[in-house]
């Protein structure tokens, strides 16, 4: 199966499994869309049956340099658990490689306290 089939079927699995908004839906594919053109613009000709943790970490590593803030990796990352999590669930993998895939921390933001001094 190529990518494209994968990723029509993860978003139908949204649509009708997970319930999610259009929107979620369409960043979620998207950030899979990103991750296949990250591979084919490295010359990677990889599928998703043989993706490795480290083709992950590569990949997150060249949208951190694109200047992606943490918060946007973060929900990439879950975009890419979710995939494999679907993947697994229709037995089209046997191994997940986002298992050790971490996402970055992202700090809360501190309310902003002003004295009357």
């Amino acid at each position: 199966m190529s990518w494209q089939s994968y990723i029509k079927g993860f978003s139908s699995y949204l649509k009708l499994e997970k319930s999610l908004s259009s929107n979620s839906n369409e960043a979620y594919v998207h950030d899979i869309e990103k991750l296949f053109t990250f591979l084919n613009n490295n010359a990677l000709n990889v599928s998703p049956e043989k993706i490795s943790l480290e083709h992950l970490q590569d990949f997150i590593k060249w949208i951190n340099e694109e200047g992606m803030s943490a918060r946007s990796q973060a929900r990439i990352i879950s975009g890419i658990k979710a995939f494999y999590k679907y993947l697994l669930l229709e037995n089209l993998v046997t191994d997940d490689p986002t298992e050790l895939l971490q996402a970055p921390k992202i700090g809360r933001k501190l309310p902003d306290f002003f004295s009357s001094a």
